[in-house]
């Protein structure tokens, strides 16, 4: 019989596609290790995910606090997708008992809104992304820029999403930014005022939605002239919608929908 101490709770949730597993021990202190996160991820030997998320007491004046690991086990500063799925976990625990609250994260304070759904597990939630800060352009000749959504990205305007080789070009992108990046290969959708996106992520690889890099192909579309203010970014798994804020540091926000998948116990000694 294995102890309680060997086993590892979770929840598992997605948005848009972008799913991530949630520890919600508000006791356990310790930190994600990478090998159980790699593990944990892994689609066909683990439970399967873009992420681990663990949910830590409230700092700096937050309600609570956020550690986010990446598919390979690295620290990752930001997930917007990531923090609506600990939002709706949190609720869910009993950890917050209001639509909004604060999350401590390593790319700042955060405010979620949160709303439940008319079908149980299929809820609606909002963050807070902070500045969509934009760099410059791009090492290619091509149109692209650099944005810092808390995270580094790359933004790529190309015709054709669909036809990018994305899992080569993605890593050969990354490998050339100090410390990695994530990138997005962006076209215009069919009405004004959207995209259509594929992104491939730091850490991860190629994933059905990023939160953060809706937000920054929104923010280099309308810096081209391309979108104004409110943008839905047709990810592979799903829309989601942006909101941009005025100037350089304005606010920005990131809304959709965010789904309950499973409870999940794991036997840590298990994991290969």
């Amino acid at each position: 019989m294995t102890s309680d101490r060997q086993r590892l709770r979770l929840t598992k949730h997605e948005g848009a596609g972008n799913d991530f597993l949630v520890v919600v021990d508000m006791d356990d202190p310790r930190p994600l290790e990478a090998a159980v996160v790699v593990a944990l991820c892994d689609r066909s030997r683990g439970v399967g995910a873009d992420g681990v998320l663990r949910i830590h007491p409230g700092a700096g004046g937050a309600d609570l606090s956020m550690e986010l690991r990446n598919a390979d086990g690295g620290p990752a500063e930001m997930s917007g997708n990531g923090m609506r799925c600990l939002a709706q976990a949190a609720v869910d625990g009993g950890l917050v008992d209001r639509p909004r609250f604060t999350v401590a994260t390593a790319a700042g304070r955060r405010t979620v809104d949160f709303e439940r759904g008319p079908v149980p597990g299929h809820d609606w939630a909002a963050v807070d992304m902070g500045p969509a800060r934009l760099g410059s352009e791009g090492p290619d000749g091509r149109r692209s820029r650099y944005v810092d959504v808390g995270n580094p990205h790359l933004v790529i305007w190309d015709g054709d999403p669909a036809a990018v080789a994305v899992g080569r070009l993605g890593p050969e992108l990354s490998a050339a930014h100090p410390g990695g990046l994530n990138v997005e290969w962006i076209a215009p959708g069919p009405d004004p005022d959207r995209l259509v996106l594929r992104v491939w992520e730091r850490g991860v690889g190629e994933t059905r939605a990023c939160g953060t890099g809706s937000v920054a192909a929104a923010a280099a579309a309308r810096q081209w002239g391309l979108v104004g203010d409110r943008v839905r970014v047709d990810n592979p798994g799903g829309p989601l919608e942006v909101t941009l804020g005025a100037g350089p540091q304005g606010a920005t926000r990131l809304a959709g929908p965010v789904r309950k998948v499973a409870d999940v116990v794991v036997d840590v000694d298990w994991l290969a």
